[in-house]
Formats: C-alpha cells, structure tokens, sequence
C-alpha cells in the first residue's frame, strides 16, 4: 500500500548557482493553471492507484513558498480534497527564508502542514551571495521565529558545505549559528556540481575554487560530531534529528517503498513501476488537457533492481539493512546474494554485520558512494 506522496512545485523567485532541479522563473508563468492541471494528475493517478491513508505528504520544488496566498489555499485545497490523510501524517513544506509571510504560514497550518523544511544552506552572507541565493542570514531568524509564533514545531534546516571558497571555521561558524535556532531537524549535503547549472559552466572555465576532497571529508567529520554533541541522531547519511523527528517521507525512499510523485519533473514509484513525469510547464500540462497522466517515462523495476535498490538505498540509513526483512521480501538473505560484496567491504573495514543489520562503518561514511554504487548491477556479474 503506498503511504507517501511527494508534489513538485517548480516556480523560484531566483535560481541558485548550483540546483538542478526541474524549475522556472516565477514571474509570468501560468501558476494558476499549472495547479490546476496539478489537481488533474491527482485525480487520474488515484484512479488507477487508489490509497486508503497517507502517512507522509512531500511539497517541494523549486520554491512552493514563492506562491502567494492564495495559490497556497488552492494547492492546500487540492491536497486535501485529492489526497486521504489524517492529522497524524507528517505534511511538508520546503520554504526559502525570506519568503514565508504570517499569512503564508497560516495558511499552511490551518491546512494541516505539520513540518517545514527551510532551504537555509549557509549563513555566511557573502557566500549566500555566491552561491546564488536570494535570502541572507537575518531572514533564516525572522522566518523561523515567525514559523515558532504560528506554532509549528517540527523545522528542519538544511545546509551545504564544501562551497566555493569555504573554509572548514566558516562551515563550523554556519553549524554553531544553526544550533541556536532550537529546530529538530538538519540535513547537511556536500555541494555536488551538476550539468546545466551555473557553478558547472564555471568549473569548466576553471572559475570555481572548490575546497577539494580533504578538506570537504573535514567538514563532513565535523558535521558528524557537531551533531553528535549537540544530540541530534545521524539517521541517513546526511540527516540528523532529535528522538522522533526523523524525516519518516525521506524514510520511505531509503526503506524502498512506494509514494507518488505529482507535478512537473516529479518521479513516483507506483505499482512496481518507476515513472517521471515531462519537466517543461506546457508538455507537461498538454496531456492533462486530454485527460491522461504526463508521464515521460515508466519502467517496471525488475526483482534483480528491486534487490539492489532494497541495498543500497537501505545503507544510507545508519541502522543500515535488516536482514529478516530483506529474507522476508525476496526469499533470499542478502548474506547470499551480496556475498562477494559485503566480504570485501568487511575486510576493508566500511562494512560490519551484527545481529539483524548490514550498516556502514563510520569510515564507510566517508566512501558512501563507492560501496553504494557496487551493488548496483550484481545479477550481471
């Protein structure tokens, strides 16, 4: 039964140097009729998926916060006449400080979103700059007291480190500052470059003096044990909470069960099927106008891909993989059909078995993406 469903809003006021995800310039796109059109993918896609109860709902973007009051009631609105929920499901919304009014964030309450999720990524103005953001660190602590005076409880702030130019005191100066706004929740992600975005025409040019691999694995240690003695858990690789807090949409994608993706760009993982949907505003809408769903692409995952992702999505959680559950939902003990791979990784120190769990070591953190990436293609070994 699907529990989880993420909705793609993919309009931004400013687009940062280093996202690339599927989004637009707000300013005259068609905004209302895109949430409608939103509204009509619910519909089709819940008649061929229907659900009972969703224990997680996703808004993210883009910028769903750069919509105005009264998009936000629609898309809430729409949320809540499509989607069966109760008050118990953790209901999210990523929003950019600075652009969260009290009437924005009422509107979101009294709809029943439970937990925001601020895309704060330092707080280091010059660097903000740099990067290609439209906040600056005075609005983190303006929207985040606002947030508290509405009464939401449950924030969660993210930050990137290994930035152009950063230092390891700087990314430490951004971590003691986070601390002192009393939320539950961080992620901290290392900055990727991706094609098609700003930073990675400069890296071309050789324009982008990157920190480099030492120096980004000291600020991840430093994330680690920052975290560590202020209480918050590492739960996935980079996310951190207090006790009960953890991210339980983020869980559905590395425990590998199933959600919805709605909206432009948007990837579900529905009926066995991997599917992603048109990113461009009016490919994706021109379906919705014939009544069927805009998806791009749709791949029936196969047992042997179900195996592998079940691996290495499973790893990125501290508590790693349970074995009975993976016997259980393959008829097979990962001991198995991953043994050449978890000996190796043993020897080497980035893998321990113990009881139920195949995790990480604390030195397989840091080489995350090399144990990862091979058990991606195991059956054709």
């Amino acid at each position: 039964m699907i529990k989880a469903a993420y909705i793609h809003i993919p309009f931004c006021e400013h687009i940062c140097h280093y996202c690339d995800f599927n989004k637009v310039f707000l300013k005259g796109q068609p905004v209302d009729d895109y949430l409608t059109y939103l509204d009509k993918e619910m519909e089709l896609t819940l008649k061929e998926a229907p659900v009972s109860k969703l224990q997680t709902i996703f808004v993210g973007g883009g910028t769903p916060t750069a919509l105005n009051e009264r998009q936000l009631e629609k898309l809430c609105t729409s949320v809540r006449d499509r989607l069966s929920f109760d008050e118990k499901a953790e209901y999210t919304f990523e929003a950019n400080p600075g652009d969260l009014s009290v009437e924005k964030l009422k509107v979101l309450k009294d709809a029943g979103v439970n937990r925001l999720s601020f895309g704060v990524q330092t707080f280091n103005d010059e660097l903000l700059k740099k990067i290609g953001r439209s906040h600056r660190r005075a609005d983190v602590f303006t929207s985040i007291e606002a947030a508290k005076k509405v009464g939401f409880e449950n924030i969660s702030i993210d930050l990137i480190y290994s930035l152009p130019g950063q230092t390891v005191s700087d990314f430490k100066a951004s971590l003691d500052t986070a601390f002192t706004l009393d939320v539950t929740h961080y992620s901290g992600y290392s900055l990727i470059i991706e094609p098609k975005t700003v930073f990675y025409n400069l890296m071309k040019k050789g324009k982008l003096p990157l920190p480099g691999e030492e120096i980004e694995t000291e600020m991840y240690e430093l994330l680690i044990n920052e975290m560590e003695a202020h209480g918050f858990s590492q739960y996935e690789i980079s996310n951190f909470s207090l006790p009960g807090y953890e991210s339980k949409h983020n869980l559905t994608y590395w425990d590998n069960e199933e959600y919805f993706g709605f909206g432009a760009g948007a990837h579900g993982y529905i009926n066995g099927r991997r599917e992603s949907n048109f990113g461009p505003l009016k490919k994706y809408m021109e379906p919705l106008e014939s009544q069927r769903r805009p998806i791009m692409e749709s791949h029936t995952v196969t047992r042997e891909e179900m195996i592998e992702e079940e691996m290495f999505l499973g790893l990125r959680k501290t508590k790693g993989v349970s074995i009975q559950h993976f016997t259980e939902k393959f008829s097979q003990s990962p001991l198995d059909y991953f043994a050449p791979e978890l000996s190796e990784f043993q020897e080497r120190g980035l893998l321990e078995v113990k009881n139920d769990s195949i995790f990480l070591t604390k030195k397989g953190k840091f080489l995350g993406n090399e144990v990862f990436q091979s058990f991606i293609g195991v059956a054709n070994r």
